[in-house]
């Protein structure tokens, strides 16, 4: 029950950053435990994406579950690099957990609607993305006191590396053709 009250508290803490509400961070928990519960609801609602997506395929191994895991966390690996990068660049003088939690429940809203869309196709993950970048834009400009240009900047480098760092690994890992003569 504790964490539908969390994830209930998260959407309307989100309403109110989208919406400009002074009091949007009454509606979450800027603590370390706070960053604890949402990492590990994220972690919950991640296990549980990668058995539902593996439901036609069959349960994978142990090694591939971690392997999921792994990639899956590298969500939260981009944002926490984002924010901390941008940060270093731009200095704020508002805690850094103001930004980070909130967006770890971004994250989850991402995951939980990147498994309904791309059950319908593709091309509709653009979309998702594009809200991604619009609430990520609304956080830096609310939780850190951004600059419209910064707020945008963050916005869009937490999405490059959301969805290149996959890639990159899956390229990285992938076999390597011989060099030609």
């Amino acid at each position: 029950m504790k964490s539908l009250n969390l994830l209930r508290e998260a959407v309307a803490g989100w309403v109110g950053i989208v919406r400009g509400d002074p009091t949007w961070a009454d509606h979450f928990h800027r603590t370390p435990a706070g960053l604890s519960s949402a990492i590990a609801l994220f972690a919950v609602l991640a296990f549980l994406a990668i058995a539902l997506a593996s439901l036609g395929v069959g349960v994978p191994a142990l090694w591939g579950f971690v392997a999921a895991m792994l990639v899956q966390a590298l969500s939260l690996v981009a944002l926490f690099a984002a924010t901390y990068g941008t940060r270093l660049a731009v200095p704020s003088g508002r805690p850094v957990l103001d930004t980070l939690v909130p967006g770890v429940y971004a994250l989850i809203f991402y995951l939980v609607a990147g498994i309904a869309l791309s059950m319908f196709g593709g091309p509709l993950l653009i979309l998702l993305w594009l809200g991604l970048v619009i609430l990520l834009f609304r956080l830096g400009r609310a939780a850190a006191g951004w600059p419209i240009g910064v707020a945008a900047a963050f916005a869009v480098l937490t999405l490059v590396l959301l969805v290149g760092m996959p890639l990159i690994l899956y390229m990285l890992t992938g076999p390597v053709a011989a060099p030609a003569p």
